[in-house]
């Protein structure tokens, strides 16, 4: 009994450690990413890669661990189709294009106003127990965002870039709320495999591998803003796969047995912090201290309203997963 209980003991400093980890390299997927964006200029064939090699990478993982994750039933591959295709694919494409036109945190700020909206969606769709001051981190959200947009000076943010925020952040609610469904039946890695790889075949119908841009691996860049150092950009793919998509999705999962949902749900607000000082460091990113102000109460605004939804003792809160 005693060998049991020490083999599912709970290390609470581990879980937060391994979530801080994975915020780290999701926060430097994000600098990564512009790098490549800045040399190859096309968010879809960016997205495509990443998905795609990441696809690949954990299908031979699962068919050498796991093959029974293989069998999936008509009902459950349209689940995974939405959760893939909406919550994965569209959501890391729309980021991208986001980040393309404007500062990295800024556009991750956004995005993270996605749970409030699922708590919101708990409320009103699902009729489930919601405590009042889900409103108040609304409109510490909303007010954080109009001093990051300063809008008395007539909203200073690039629009498009805004609306594709916006929507990597209604993609993310998708994700969230789906994620939930398709989590019930499988285990973590599967559903990433599958998850994975329904965004690949999204991407390969968008734009077909035949004239993917192959030579834009060969590519030379500068990253460091200020330098004339050049480095070549094959690493920087390779760390968008590894680094920024399967490291943190595998500490995550694991940081979470420790944690639980409502832990890794307040750790997942350490990546907008982390991407501003990798922003600010590498591309030279600065943000005004009337919008790191904003930022600031963004982040406020949004671990109230996760607060904001009642559980029983037995329910996890749904933690935050980075599909950036």
């Amino acid at each position: 009994m005693s060998k049991h209980k020490k083999v599912h003991e709970k290390n609470a400093k581990l879980g937060y450690s391994l979530y801080l980890v994975a915020s780290t390299c999701w926060a430097l997927n994000g600098t990564v990413a512009k790098v490549i964006l800045e040399e190859v200029g096309d968010p879809v064939r960016i997205s495509q890669f990443r998905a795609t090699f990441t696809a690949i990478i954990l299908i031979i993982y699962v068919a050498l661990t796991n093959r029974k994750a293989f069998r999936i039933s008509g009902k459950e591959a349209l689940l995974l189709a939405v959760y893939g295709i909406i919550g994965v694919a569209m959501c890391q494409w729309f980021y991208y294009e986001s980040i393309s036109r404007m500062p990295i945190t800024i556009s991750l700020l956004i995005e993270f106003m996605a749970p409030i909206f699922v708590v919101l969606y708990a409320r009103f769709v699902m009729k489930q127990s919601v405590r009042n001051y889900v409103w108040l981190g609304l409109a510490l959200a909303v007010a954080g965002l109009a001093l990051v947009a300063q809008v008395w000076n007539g909203f200073t943010l690039n629009r498009l870039g805004v609306l594709f925020a916006l929507l990597s952040m209604t993609t993310l609610i998708v994700m969230f709320i789906v994620g939930d469904k398709a989590s019930a039946r499988r285990d973590p890695i599967s559903l990433l495999m599958w998850a994975f790889t329904f965004s690949s075949l999204f991407f390969a119908v968008l734009r077909p591998w035949n004239d993917f841009p192959w030579e834009a691996l060969r590519a030379q860049v500068t990253p460091l803003a200020g330098s004339a150092a050049i480095f070549p950009i094959w690493p920087f793919f390779v760390s968008m796969v590894i680094v920024g998509t399967l490291i943190p999705y595998i500490f995550v999962i694991n940081s979470i047995r420790h944690i639980g949902g409502a832990g890794a749900s307040i750790m997942g607000m350490t990546e907008p912090p982390i991407a501003a000082i990798f922003a600010w460091v590498v591309l030279s990113e600065i943000l005004s201290p009337v919008q790191l102000l904003g930022g600031a109460v963004m982040l406020v605004g949004i671990i109230v309203s996760q607060r904001a939804r009642q559980q029983n003792p037995h329910e996890a809160l749904p933690e935050y997963q980075s599909a950036t």
